[in-house]
């Protein structure tokens, strides 16, 4: 993705994990934007015998979901991943799934389509009578993989391995954020990072992020966006940071030239 040199100065927000920005901070900057990264919550690894009792039976079910690559990491610091598993393992997106193969997982299955509808439609999900299936994954979150795969016949092994724990936003962040260049462009892959942000900002925040453009990782965190006020949503090809860098690149290019 080249940089533009008639792009003018633009600002992209970032709603990453605190300490997980990097990888959309250099694809934005790239694109010629300078971000800003305002973490709504850190994870946290849920390092305690019942979560490890947890992931064990998980992770030996004929079906193993991960729901995101944090998911994948904080398993992977409760027990090796690299051993041999008779089940079949899948991976909500490509980001999961690399991060799997990271941790020396040899068979991965993710769907092209990276969110839960995408990974739910794979045929490996679709008759599970019989089977018991494991979800490494964190509390919260819409909860719709761990529904389906009970209404379609699972026994379900479900293995909290991390957990989100709110932050405050730093106040210096928030006064970068104020003099930050616009037009603004949020970077969206979490409902419930917005969520926590909308709660939190201050109240002169509130009406500038909501004149930001949402770029959107997937088509019902776009109508998360429009139901809170957002009026310039777009919606990126997934949920990668390169995606999500271009398809923000775009809305800014499609900005400056109306």
């Amino acid at each position: 993705m080249n940089r533009d040199a008639h792009v003018p100065e633009w600002t992209l927000i970032s709603l990453r994990p605190r300490g997980q920005h990097a990888p959309l901070r250099r694809a934005a900057q790239a694109a010629g934007a300078q971000v800003v990264a305002l973490s709504p919550w850190a994870l946290r690894v849920r390092d305690d015998s019942a979560s490890r009792a947890q992931l064990s039976r998980a992770l030996n079910a004929q079906r193993v979901v991960f729901s995101s690559p944090a998911a994948v990491h904080a398993a992977a610091r409760l027990q090796r991943l690299d051993g041999a598993h008779a089940g079949t393992w899948l991976a909500v997106g490509a980001g999961t799934a690399a991060a799997l193969r990271a941790h020396g997982v040899g068979t991965v299955l993710a769907p092209a389509r990276m969110d839960s509808e995408g990974l739910l439609a794979l045929p490996e999900l679709a008759d599970l009578r019989g089977l018991e299936a494991g979800l490494v994954t964190a509390p919260g979150g819409r909860g719709i993989i761990a529904a389906t795969l009970v209404e379609r016949g699972a026994r379900l092994q479900r293995a909290d391995v991390y957990q989100r724990v709110p932050l405050a936003l730093p106040p210096r962040t928030l006064q970068r954020l104020r003099r930050s260049a616009t037009p603004w462009v949020l970077a969206l892959s979490s409902g419930d990072a917005l969520t926590l942000l909308l709660a939190r900002l201050p109240h002169d925040l509130q009406p500038r992020v909501r004149e930001a453009i949402v770029v959107a990782a997937s088509a019902r965190l776009a109508e998360q966006a429009s139901d809170a006020g957002f009026m310039r949503v777009q919606l990126a090809q997934g949920p990668l940071p390169r995606q999500l860098a271009q398809a923000a690149h775009a809305a800014i290019m499609t900005c400056a030239s109306s």
